[in-house]
């Protein structure tokens, strides 16, 4: 989880608009493209941050709790303006599905509010926006890849709070982008490849739902895909969907990580009803990608494929980042 504390930066005023000084720039010859990266300590802004280091053509702004406050409106619309930002990639997220059955507010706050003036500053100093949200805005009902435009109907309030956010986003900022990951995971903080992985070396078997399906998203393929949203040529507002490509489920999820870390533990398959959760999960969750291949040209890894890839570079670092 992200939290969003106050900013701790004292914002100047500042007389040019961000298309003003967007023009000068590309006048005078200076073409580098100017992104503010919000939630930069987590998981997903750690993955473009890695990405970020081999990017000449681009000027970072990597934001967190010790610098801005999505919450405060006009803290971040000074903030925002003083960077001069092109784009902002929000990444910024309250992820404690369970927790955020009981601190709704919290949630609520940094899920829907802080989209919502994200949006308006955007929409106001001619920002393009790329937002992250997640398959939990759908109930699982529906056995086949849910398409962008399907019907919505989540279960959880980080659900709600997500829908929330991505229906204000498109209200203030219609020409904002959205996009819906899945079973993040990475080399960074706490996911769900980082738990096998420690319970593996520790355990000889471990027990893990088989029953909901969809597909895991590695951090740094997701990455990956919003900076080809932000070097596209052409800007397409609306949601799309992101995970890696291929179906599975929590169980067949599990044993590939305790196969290709080689550990010798057991994975036993169990249903959601023996393993109970504050938030209910939806059953199938799979994500249709063909409209951001359509459209930006993404390519998209097999899910077995970036796994293995996340694995070795989280056994190089001893699973300590």
């Amino acid at each position: 989880m992200v939290y969003l504390p106050r900013l701790a930066v004292k914002c100047t005023k500042v007389h040019f608009t961000n298309n003003f000084l967007l023009t000068l720039r590309r006048f005078s010859g200076i073409m580098n493209k100017t992104i503010l990266v919000t939630g930069a300590n987590g998981q997903l802004g750690n993955s473009i941050r890695m990405l970020a280091s081999e990017r000449r053509d681009c000027v970072f702004h990597f934001t967190d709790v010790d610098t801005l406050d999505l919450r405060d409106e006009s803290r971040l619309s000074g903030f925002v303006q003083s960077s001069h930002a092109e784009y902002i990639l929000n990444c910024a997220a309250y992820t404690a599905v369970d927790k955020a059955e009981d601190e709704v507010e919290l949630c609520m706050s940094i899920n829907r509010d802080a989209v919502q003036n994200i949006g308006k500053i955007a929409r106001s100093q001619g920002i393009k926006v790329i937002h992250v949200s997640t398959d939990y805005v759908f109930d699982g009902t529906v056995a086949r890849p849910c398409r962008e435009d399907d019907a919505t109907n989540p279960q959880s309030v980080y659900g709600m709070s997500k829908l929330a956010g991505e229906k204000i986003l498109q209200e203030v900022c219609p020409d904002a982008v959205t996009v819906r990951a899945a079973w993040l995971y990475s080399e960074f903080g706490n996911n769900f490849v980082k738990t096998m992985l420690r319970l593996g070396s520790t355990r000889k078997t471990v027990s893990v739902v088989s029953d909901q399906i969809g597909t895991p998203t590695y951090a740094g393929d997701l990455a990956g895909a919003m900076l080809a949203i932000v070097d596209s040529p052409v800007f397409v507002p609306g949601i799309y969907h992101y995970s890696n490509e291929g179906v599975c489920n929590w169980y067949d999820f599990a044993v590939k990580i305790m196969e290709y870390a080689g550990l010798d533990c057991r994975v036993l398959p169990i249903k959601t009803d023996e393993y109970p959760t504050r938030a209910v999960r939806p059953a199938y969750s799979v994500l249709c990608k063909d409209k951001i291949r359509q459209t930006y040209g993404v390519k998209i890894p097999d899910w077995e494929t970036s796994l293995a890839k996340a694995i070795q570079r989280l056994q190089s670092l001893n699973f300590e980042s």
